[in-house]
Order: structure tokens, then sequence, then C-alpha cells
């Protein structure tokens, strides 16, 4: 039997009683028939995820004894969600005179042409366009929802007020303009309306309809907040209909009428000249959007009611008063000082600050954990910020717990999404190596029986391309593991490579022939090179390859008429942008006492535990975005709420959230870009509750062991390293540049000689020191083979810089000095050649000898030939060489080395005795880039004689040989850690866990 009084049917559900279960236990007992139970009442629900969260409301209230016939549920459709009206009010076939709406990826695609019509360099570029196209929609949405017609703005008053405003808002209205208008050509050409213009006329048409024939069953609007003209208009229609209510969410009926009156005048104006929204307006209060529905509705606060069981009556409870008190406009809130405690007082809300993100996530999860120990809790966790969800979704994995992010993903970020992402960014850099190598190590690719063959392949992929970047496309790839596959006899890297080349090949072709392709040839060519990568068995069948599906399927249908065109390198940020557009929810099957919800998700939700999470401003709420091309007077003038107005949605959000029995507040005290405020919000809590009785709300011990969960037993230091490997082992070759690492550091000599250990390079490395040197060794050797004059010095560096595909910072930067330091060289050589009749004999010449049982061997640099026969040994350094204190510290012995091989015969057709040792370097002295110096002294205390200089090094190196080779002295880690030198073993010899608690005299010691 429905209760009915004289006088709108119009109520509201406190933020303590949590909408959907309130919502469905009074709907039962008031609309519920003998025979057939809800079945006749229909239910108009904002959204389709309103319409899940009533369904398990239902669900919950037939306690699973009885069989119960559910309402029918109609979504009025929401702009924000991008959802349509139900069935009910967009009926297929419908006899009115109501045109389509447009599709919205059609329209999107013709602004964008429109854009390209204009010219407007601005745009000049595809993802521009389609950018800015988006914007436009979006603002024309706006102001179809509000009934505005966009070609109002040419009116008198509003060009008086984008006059007056600044040049960019004068620009972008124009351009709006515009654009408005031949879109308007197009709807009236296709008859065809916009979306939001549907919406509202079927909103009209319904309400006329049950107007003048009220129809004989129950009707029930709940939940909806949205305050668009038309959808009002319905409401209103509903709320006097003999069957039908309206029911609102958390209407603050306790709020005095003073501070009603405070909000503002939320679209309506004393009188019709007024604007239709105030400066003074509380647009971020949370019952300010309720205000505008219900001044829509024509329909005052005095005439709601609230809801409860019939023949019931419902008290407002204490929390209840008290957020209502938190949300006071500045002026009321003043009245803070003077309330009593019970009327702010907010039991069971804790507040619980943390470090930062990862150790709020980690409280949560400990939070959720530990509700879900007492039988039948449900807890919940509201936020925003979806990483923060996604954190603790992992943290919850620790205990088995499988909690579902009811948000959903962005489709970027899923599997099929990323492999879409990969393969445009290898269209876009012409098969970069990170790109390529992170798709085809990808989980959907190659996946099957031979998965681990695929992975194998991968992983020599990945080895061959480390170092800078080869040359764009497939060809220098194909090189590159073709002399791999002969090196390492892998005749299958081959033939897996030139199977997935022929894959990549079309999607390469697009990039390398067209500057501008047709949008549709990109996705056609990405998707089928995906379903050749992964199968479609496994990239298509996943929620997330049918998102992606539907997704490029759309796209492609409207983008084929219109010609759509968009340069290949914008495809990664194209396809970025619209597919975080695109959220992947879960399957059911997440644990049944744990949600996760997003604020419109959480909205009429209910929880035992709610934990408000991510309060952080500019989160919580979001930062407001003002409309970036119609300037905000032109907005207010028109009657379109002001960029603030979704504070006021958020903050219902949180007073909604707050009716729980039990509420976590959480905020950290940073985030990844640094120190973060605490939200509006908390503070307005922090400030009404006082110091003392917010000391009381603290949540102490949660982040307390958030912070020691991960916190192992305590385990010894780990000592410094010392191996001792066998005798047999030792027996190894040394180089003339691995004896100063032998002396400084052993343990880099045993993990590279040993142990046969090195780190491969990065992929698509920026260019190091080691191998800017390289570069300059190679340039000088072949113009020193080739005997060529001092100006081809120049071509020939030119010619290896292009081989090696430099990277554009070394190309700016290093490159000039470079050129430079050749120069400097080539006058060098020169002038001693003609000068002192020095010549060069060799260039890069292996050389050898043995000592003690042990090979010495070395590559030098330059051996040049003196006028009396005499050599000189040339080390080409591309910074400063080392001091002269090094070389008699016996830590740079590489110029020594070379030396003794010289004196022994080591270098094959080269005779003489080495007189001279030279370091020529390539950095910059004295404003000029190169100079000579000599690890030579004249007075030996500040360094080694000639004379002394081989000896000395020889005896360096027999005392090498004699401790480490041939001895039985431990390889010790980091021997004498203040000789700087290379850091690749740092890692392995776990450097950071002993170095600083070592004596600094025993660091120190010498050899």
């Amino acid at each position: 039997m429905v209760v009915s009084r004289p006088g709108p049917q119009i109520y509201s559900i406190a933020a303590h009683r949590g909408f959907a279960d309130a919502l469905v236990a009074g709907l039962i007992p008031r609309y519920a028939d003998p025979h057939l139970g809800l079945a006749r009442l229909t239910l108009l629900l904002p959204n389709r995820r309103v319409v899940r969260t009533i369904t398990e409301a239902f669900v919950r209230a037939s306690d699973g004894t009885n069989g119960l016939l559910l309402p029918r549920m109609a979504v009025v459709g929401d702009l924000d969600l991008d959802e349509t009206l139900g069935p009910l009010l967009d009926p297929l076939g419908t006899a009115s005179d109501i045109p389509p709406a447009a599709d919205p990826t059609y329209r999107w695609l013709r602004l964008a042409q429109h854009l390209t019509d204009l010219g407007d360099m601005r745009f000049a570029s595809g993802a521009a366009r389609l950018r800015q196209a988006r914007l436009i929609g979006q603002t024309i949405d706006r102001l179809r929802a509000e009934e505005i017609d966009p070609l109002s703005l040419m009116s008198e008053d509003i060009l008086g007020l984008i006059g007056d405003s600044a040049a960019h808002w004068q620009d972008s209205t124009r351009l709006f303009l515009r654009i408005c208008a031949a879109w308007q050509m197009d709807l009236a050409a296709r008859d065809e309306v916009d979306a939001p213009t549907r919406r509202n006329r079927l909103f009209d048409h319904a309400a006329q309809q049950w107007k003048a024939d009220p129809p004989a069953f129950p009707i029930v609007a709940a939940g909806i907040t949205s305050a668009s003209p038309a959808l009002a208009r319905l409401c209103q229609v509903v709320a006097h209909l003999p069957n039908g209510a309206v029911i609102l969410p958390d209407l603050d009926l306790n709020l005095a009428d003073e501070v009603w009156a405070q909000l503002g005048r939320a679209g309506v104006g004393e009188n019709p000249d007024d604007p239709p929204f105030g400066r003074d307006d509380a647009l971020t209060h949370p019952q300010y959007h309720l205000k505008l529905l219900l001044n829509r509705m024509a329909i005052a606060r005095d005439e709601v009611r609230p809801w409860h069981r019939a023949g019931m009556s419902a008290a407002a409870p204490a929390r209840s008063k008290a957020i209502s008190n938190l949300f006071l406009p500045p002026a009321a809130s003043a009245t803070w000082a003077s309330l009593s405690g019970d009327q702010r007082k907010l039991a069971g809300v804790r507040l619980m600050e943390c470090d930062n993100p990862g150790h709020e996530a980690q409280a949560i999860a400990i939070l959720i954990r530990e509700a879900l120990e007492q039988s039948e809790k449900r807890v919940a966790l509201i936020t925003p910020n979806r990483p923060l969800a996604t954190r603790v979704v992992a943290h919850l994995q620790r205990w088995d717990i499988a909690a579902d992010d009811t948000a959903g993903r962005p489709l970027s970020q899923t599997a099929a999404g990323r492999v879409m992402l990969l393969l445009a960014e290898i269209m876009a850099e012409q098969a970069a190596p990170v790109p390529l190598v992170a798709l085809l190590s990808h989980p959907l690719v190659g996946a099957g029986e031979t998965r681990a063959d695929w992975l194998d392949h991968a992983r020599q992929l990945d080895l061959a391309l480390r170092g800078p970047r080869p040359a764009a496309g497939l060809e220098p790839i194909s090189a590159l593991l073709s002399a791999r596959a002969e090196k390492h006899a892998r005749p299958a890297l081959v033939a897996w490579w030139d199977a997935v080349a022929t894959i990549l090949a079309p999607v390469l072709a697009l990039n390398a022939t067209v500057e501008e392709p047709v949008l549709a040839d990109l996705l056609t060519a990405l998707a089928s090179a995906a379903s050749a990568l992964c199968g479609e068995d496994r990239l298509w069948a996943g929620a997330d390859g049918r998102a992606l599906s539907s997704f490029i399927a759309d796209l492609s249908a409207q983008a084929v008429p219109l010609g759509t065109r968009l340069a290949a390198s914008d495809m990664p940020s194209f396809l970025r942008q619209e597919m975080d557009l695109i959220a992947v929810r879960p399957p059911w099957g997440g644990h049944p006492r744990v949600a996760i919800y997003g604020l419109l998700e959480a909205r009429m939700s209910r929880a035992d535990l709610t934990i408000c999470g991510g309060l952080t401003e500019g989160s919580w709420p979001a930062a407001p975005a003002p409309d970036p091309l119609l300037p905000p007077a032109v907005l207010r003038h028109l009657g379109v709420a002001g960029a603030d107005f979704r504070i006021g949605l958020s903050a219902h959000d949180l007073a909604g959230a707050l009716g729980a029995p039990e509420v976590v507040l959480s905020w950290a005290k940073r985030d990844e870009a640094g120190p973060a405020r605490p939200s509006r919000f908390v503070l307005r809590i922090a400030a009404m509750l006082g110091g003392d009785q917010a000391g009381k709300h603290i949540q102490p011990l949660t982040p307390i062991y958030a912070r020691q969960i991960d916190i192992g037993h305590a385990v010894p230091a780990h000592p410094r390293p010392q191996p001792m490997p066998s005798a047999a082992q030792r027996k190894v070759d040394i180089s003339a540049t691995a004896l100063d690492r032998l002396r400084s550091d052993p343990y880099q000599f045993y993990a590279s000689h040993i142990l046969k250990l090195s780190r491969p390079d990065a992929l698509d490395a920026t260019p190091t020191a080691a191998m800017q040197g390289s570069a300059a060794h190679l340039i000088l050797d072949r113009w020193h083979k080739a005997g060529a004059a001092p100006a081809m010095l120049q071509a020939i560096a030119e010619e290896e810089l292009d081989k090696m595909s430099a990277h554009a910072l070394m190309r700016a930067l290093w490159r000039p000095r470079l050129m430079a330091a050749l120069e400097w060289i080539a006058r060098q050589v020169t002038t001693q050649t003609r000068d002192e009749g020095r010549r060069v004999l060799d260039s890069e010449r292996d050389g050898s000898m043995w000592v003690d049982g042990i090979k010495i061997h070395g590559r030098v640099d330059r051996i040049d030939a003196l006028p009396d026969g005499k050599l000189a040994i040339v080390d080409y350094k591309t910074g400063k060489p080392p001091s002269a204190k090094m070389v008699q510290a016996g830590y740079t012995l590489q110029l020594g080395t070379l030396g003794l091989i010289a004196q022994a015969g080591g270098f094959a057709d080269i005779a003489g005795a080495p007189e001279k040792f030279e370091y020529w370097s390539l950095a910059k002295k004295d404003d000029a880039f190169g100079f000579v110096s000599e690890p030579i002294r004249k007075n030996p205390d500040k360094g080694i004689l000639r004379e002394d200089f081989l000896p000395t090094a020889k005896r360096f190196l027999d005392d090498a040989l004699a401790r480490w080779i041939n001895g039985q002295e431990a390889f010790t880690a980091r021997l004498n850690p203040d000789i700087g030198g290379y850091n690749d073993y740092d890692q392995l010899m776990r450097l950071d866990e002993w170095l600083g608690a070592l004596d600094r005299e025993t660091a120190m010691t010498q050899p």
C-alpha cells in the first residue's frame, strides 16, 4: 500500500542511513504487491553503476530465504559517465518527432575536420586538432545540458563580455563560435541533434506524457543529483504523480533557514534580469547542487520529508547534525565556537595521517584486513586517487584478499592496451629499442607452448640492441641479429626475427611513406600486427581486449567516411589520451565484503567501515578545472555554474561517506611531487573539532603497523668481500688497463677477469664517456692508418659519428668539442712531423709480453718514432689525464705497462727503446681544446723521473703478480676506496652495507 500525502512526494535519506539499503527498506513495504511483488514499480536511477548498487541492496533485503521480484530500473543517463538513457525514456522506434542524436565519435572527428578547414596553425598537427575538438565537444555538451544554444553567444550582451576579456579568451571564443556554426549546419543536413539536446527533449516528452496521462504503475526517481533543467522538470512531474516519488540523497533538512539562504540564489534571482548564479553563491557547499535541483523543480525545502519505513519515524542522530555543522558556509561557520560538544561530535570518525602514498596504502590495507576479522563486517575504500587504489589492491594480495577496484582501470594500463600502445611507439619511433623489446617481452606476445623459445630470442634481441640506438628501421636490427646469430651459432634467431619483422613491416611502412596517413589505416595496421603477435584468442578475449576491440572498431567506423588523418608520430600520445578515458571494470568475483570505489561508484553504497583515502588538496577535492574555451564571466552570465561547482559535489560525496558507522579519513603528508596539503575538508574537521577533540580522533597505531610490517629481523652486517679463488683460477691474462683496477680495487678485477662478469649497456643508451672515447679512438685510428691529410680528419669524424646514430644531446654538445680537439691533433701531428722529424708508426696496435708465466697484453693508441730511433708512447684521453701522483702511487700504470711491452719487443715489427710517454687530452685547457702532458717530473719530490718511469712500472707489475695472480692474497673489495674508478660491481659487492663501517685507517691501507 502506498502512503500518500498532499503536495509533492519528495523525500531525503540522511547520510547516516546508507542510501541504497534505506531506499530498499522503504520501497518494499510501500510498493510491494501481494502477487507481483515490486515488479510493477519503476525506479529512475542516475546510472548503471547505481543499478548494480541498488540490486545488491535488494539481495541483502531478501535475506536469501524468499524470492524477490525486482522493480524495473531505468537509467536517466549521466553525461559525466558518457552514459545514454535507458530504454524506458529512449525507446527504439519512438513515435515522437525527436531527431536522433549524433554519434559522439563522429561529432568528435567532424569537429576536428572543421578545425583543419580553418587552417589555424595552432592546430597544424592531427593530434592537436583532435584534442581541441574533444574540448569543443565537451563545451557544447555542457551548454546543451543547460539548454543553452552555443550560437546564443553571438548576442550583444555576451559579445560585450567577450570583448572585455583577455585576448586569448577572445581568440578561443571566436574559434568556438566558428566551429559551432559549422557543426550546426552538419546537424541540420543530417537531421540530427546533439546527445544532450535529445536527452532534454526525451525528458520533456516523458514529463508531458506522464502529466497528461499518469501511468498506472508507480514511478520513483531515486538518487538523482544532476540539476539539469530538463531532468529537474521530469523529477517535478514524478513528484506530483499519484504513485510517484522523488528521493534525494542526503538533503540536509536540519540546516537552518538562514544558512540555507546563505548558499545563494542557486538558479533563481529576485527578478528575471538577475543572473542565475550570484558571485557570492556557495558553489563549494555540498548542499548547493541539491538546492539548485529543488529550485528548478519549484519545490521548497520545507516540502521535503525524511524517508523511512512506512508507519515509522526516523530521528536525525548526532552524526548528521555534526556533518551539517561541518560544511557550514564561511559566515555561518563562526558558530563553531559556540557549539556544544554533542553538536560537533563525530563519534566513530578517525583521522589517519601517513608519510607518503605508499605508507598510506599499506595502512589502509591493514585496516581492511583487520575489519575482515569480524564476521559479516563490510568494508569499503573510497578514493579518487586511482594509483592509491591500485596500491591497496596489491597490498591486500599479501593475505590472499582479492579486492576489485570497481572504478576500473584505464584501458591504456591493461595488458591489451599496452600492446597497442607499444606498437604505436614502434610505429612512431621506427622500431626504437625500448618499445620493441618491451613489446616482444609482453606477456600476451608469443604466448603458448613455444613461449620459452620466444623469450630466449627476445633476450638475444635485448642484448644485441644494448648501447646507443641503431639507425631507424628494421634492416639495421636485422644486421645486428645476423652478426649475433653467427657469433653464437643461433640460426633460429634470424628466422624468428624475420617472422617478427614481417609482422612489423606494414606498421613502419605507414610512417615512412605518408606524412599523415588515414587514421583508419593506422588503426587497422596496429590491430593486425597485434593479432599476429598475440593471437586473436588471447588479445581480444578478456574484458580489456573486448574494450580495445570496441574502441578500435568504433573509431575506425567513423574515421573512414570522414577520411581523418593523423601523423604516425602522434599515434602514441593520441591513443594514450583516448584510452585513458575508457575504464575497464573487473568482472564479479572479488571478496564479497571488500569494495574499492571511486567517488561516482561510492554514491549510495554502504559499508560498516568506510575508509576515505587520498584526502589531499587537488585529489579530493580535485583542483577546479575552468572551461578552456569560454571565459568564466560568459558562462556565469549564461547560467552555467563555475568550476568550483564540482568541489561541492566532492563535499557531498564525503558527507555521504561520513554517515557510515565507522569512518577513517586518510591522507599523506607527501606525494610523488613533494609535500602535500591535507584536503580542505580534513582541515575543516580539525577546526570544528578543536585541538583537544581532534587529537582524540587520531588513528595512532595503524600507521605504525604499516611502517613495521615489512621490517625483517636484524641480520649481521655484511662483511667486506674478500674472495679467495684457487691458484688455477688466478692464472688469467692481464691487460694494461686492468692492472690499475687490480691494484686499486682487487674485487673488481676478480669480478671482471675471473668471474667474467660485465654490466651491459642500457637500451637506447645515451653515449657515455667510454663510448665517446671509443668513437674518438676509432676516428683517429682510421685517420692514422689512411695516412690522410689533416683536412680529411673532419670528414672521417663526420662519417663515424653518423654511423653511431649519436644521441641528439651528444650531437649538440660533444660533437663541436670533439671537432675542435681533432683539429688540434691534426695541427700537432703536422707540426711534429715537419719541425721535429717525428712520425707516426702505427695506431691501435696490440702487443703482449710474458712475465712470471702470465701474459700481459695491451693496445697502444699510437706509437711514434723519434728522430733518434727511440719510441714515443701516446695515449689519447677524452677527459683529464691522470695526475703524476697517481702514477707515482701505482694506480695508473697503463702507459708504463705499454712501455714495458714495447721495451720487450711485444709490438710486432716495431723496435726501439721507449723514451717518451705522453697523454694527448682532447679536453679544454686555457680556452682551447687539446693539450699534451707527461707523467714525468724533473724533481723526484714531485713525481717520477724519466729514467725511473719503466722500472717503477715494472716494480708495481711484479708486486701485483706476486700478491694476487701467483700469490694467495685475497681480492679485497675497495682496497683503496679513495681511488676513483668504475662502480660496475658496487651492487655485487654490497658496498653500501659495509663501507661506512670500515675504520678509515684500515680502509686507506696502502700495499
